[in-house]
């Protein structure tokens, strides 16, 4: 399992969902004990996005890795 530390704001929801989307391999995002299907926007939204969010996928996507460290933070 791969695991990215990421920061998103409500209005880079839409955008992140997709770029999950476009995977073929699961992808959840998860904040403490709340584990979402990073595909799903309302999942995504029930977040808190005011925290740092973890993403962990077992596959590989480079358009996804790419999209994934512009939102990369250090935790």
């Amino acid at each position: 399992m791969i695991q990215k530390h990421i920061m998103l704001s409500p209005s880079q929801v839409k955008d992140f969902v997709s770029e999950a989307t476009k995977c073929d391999f699961d992808v959840d995002i998860y904040y403490n004990r709340y584990v979402v299907d990073a595909k799903s926007i309302l999942g995504v939204f029930g977040l808190d996005l005011t925290q740092p969010l973890t993403v962990e996928y077992n596959g590989f996507n480079q358009e996804f890795e790419n999209y994934l460290s512009e939102l990369a933070v250090a935790v």
